[in-house]
């Protein structure tokens, strides 16, 4: 949102910003804590005044600050997003000047610095242990997970990006696919052999989503570092798709849903720079390998009884909370808690069609009063679950805050497969869950995103830099927005061998593509 009131409110500007605070040592300080209270979590600090408070979800002194000197706009020190209490939302303009952008660059310098500080320090610690005299010191015990499984930093609100990118990032066969790739130099024409830099002036064409991701997962699977940057990502993803420019507070389900959508384009080969030649659309990639499935859906005309079906590919599936659930008052049985059994029983059982969705009968030749049931038809390797949570009330967008059970191992398909005594005995419909995104607030626009994904047998909680390891019931306690299950396959030799294929098929693709381009430029 455009917010109005930035001219009269960023008047201070960075002279306003306590960035020369110092510690004893001498040392810049970004752990910014509230003035009033000193608690470090959830900083913002006002661009009026400079002054460091809490947010509404810790003690709320930075909306106090607001109703007490009028300061109405501040910035977060953890995610440098902008936001207004006077609109109530996240201002994604800038003054004429750039105030705003300044001061995201300042407060980066300094985190930036003092990670480097911190890790310079640490390694002349390490020096001098290593040259004293005298027995070795015992190393203590740690469980500090930082230095194996880096986190992600928050470039400005893109919270959403990095629980997607988390949880991608922990599906093993999907992570290993885009990490055994060659790197892909952009090539182009007259730029042949250069690497061709994301700018704001190049087409859709000139990028690859495909490389940035890689890159990415990469970068995640190698650790050694506390948190790694994602924006050479989030500048690729600004350019494909203008609806994610700005630093507003996104929908984490539809930017996996066009980040896989457009990987599954890329991979196919219709977008790679320079490609000579095309594939045909349908070719199988990992996007569909892994998340593809079928869905037969069943029209019934209800007064010609006639039946209509319909196949239909999905990478996930939406699921509907009953409203059974969504009233907060107890029954007398203590209102049974809902399963995500319940939300995929609402998905595939008949649904009696509204009159403006009424289908267009070709034995009756007009609309009639009809039904509808879904069945799955082909179930996928990663099966991919969307809670609804959101929902349209006149204006505004709600979020139904039901607390959804989930079964971390065993969830078993069968029941909604279209004749599942006709599956061959190797085609497991069992899942263990792999992953989990959720979202806390109150609202679409804001609040924030945080993923839980398993990892090499312990459940890790990625809350953007940050990255620590949880018990499972506390993932279990977790009120889910996307799951992420992986299917028991009694198979698992061919379902390497196929992604090894896939692979291979790829890098024949890109030799051919080089080998064209080379020769043109020659």
């Amino acid at each position: 949102m455009d917010c109005p009131h930035l001219v009269n409110s960023v008047t201070a500007g960075v002279s306003a910003m306590p960035v020369t605070r110092k510690s004893n040592n001498g040392e810049t300080l970004s752990n910014w804590v509230c003035a009033v209270c000193r608690s470090s979590k959830s900083p913002w600090m006002c661009l009026s005044c400079g002054t460091i408070t809490c947010g509404r979800y810790v003690n709320g002194h930075s909306k106090k600050h607001f109703e007490e000197c009028q300061h109405s706009v501040c910035i977060s020190c953890d995610n440098l997003s902008v936001f207004c209490y006077e609109c109530d939302e996240t201002a994604v303009n800038d003054t004429k000047s750039g105030t705003v952008q300044q001061v995201r660059q300042i407060l980066q310098d300094i985190a930036s610095a003092q990670f480097d500080n911190k890790r310079l320090k640490n390694s002349k610690e390490n020096v001098t242990d290593s040259d004293e005299e005298g027995p070795p010191k015992k190393k203590l015990a740690t469980n500090n997970v930082k230095s194996t499984i880096p986190g992600l930093r928050n470039l400005g609100n893109t919270c959403f990006m990095n629980a997607v990118l988390q949880s991608l990032s922990n599906i093993h066969q999907f992570c290993c696919y885009f990490k055994d790739l060659p790197a892909v130099e952009l090539r182009n024409g007259k730029s042949a052999g250069k690497r061709i830099y994301n700018t704001r002036n190049l087409k859709h064409d000139d990028v690859s989503l495909v490389e940035e991701v890689r890159k990415t997962l990469c970068a995640l699977w190698q650790g050694g570092q506390s948190a790694i940057s994602p924006d050479s990502l989030f500048s690729v993803m600004w350019k494909i798709f203008p609806r994610f420019r700005g630093y507003q507070q996104q929908d984490a389900h539809e930017f996996m849903r066009y980040l896989l959508d457009r990987l599954h384009t890329e991979l196919q080969g219709t977008l790679w720079p320079g490609n000579p030649r095309r594939q045909t659309n349908g070719t199988s990639t990992i996007v569909t390998f892994m998340f593809g499935g079928l869905l037969l859906s069943q029209v019934h005309c209800v007064v010609c009884e006639s039946f209509y079906k319909k196949i239909d590919p999905f990478l996930d599936v939406s699921l509907d909370i009953p409203h059974r659930f969504r009233s907060r008052s107890k029954s007398k049985d203590g209102s049974r808690v809902c399963q995500i059994q319940d939300c995929l029983q609402s998905f595939t059982e008949v649904e009696e069609l509204a009159e403006s969705e009424h289908y267009m009968c070709t034995n009756c030749q007009k609309k009639q009063p009809s039904t509808k049931k879904f069945w799955f038809r082909k179930l996928p390797n990663v099966l991919c679950m969307h809670i609804k949570r959101f929902q349209w009330t006149g204006f505004l967008r709600s979020k139904i805050d039901v607390f959804v059970q989930f079964p971390l191992r065993g969830l078993d398909l069968r029941p909604y497969i279209l004749k599942p005594e006709e599956l061959p005995d190797s085609e497991s419909t069992v899942y263990d869950l792999k992953a989990v995104v959720i979202h806390q607030g109150s609202g679409a626009g804001c609040g924030h995103y945080v993923a839980f994904a398993k990892n090499d047998g312990q459940w890790f909680c990625f809350n953007d830099t940050t990255v620590s390891q949880v018990h499972e019931s506390v993932v279990l306690r977790s009120k889910a927005y996307i799951l992420y299950y992986n299917r028991r396959k009694a198979t698992q030799d061919d379902c390497f061998q196929l992604v090894t294929s896939l692979q291979e098929e790829l890098r024949l693709e890109l030799n051919q593509r080089t080998s064209a381009t080379t020769s043109t430029v020659a």
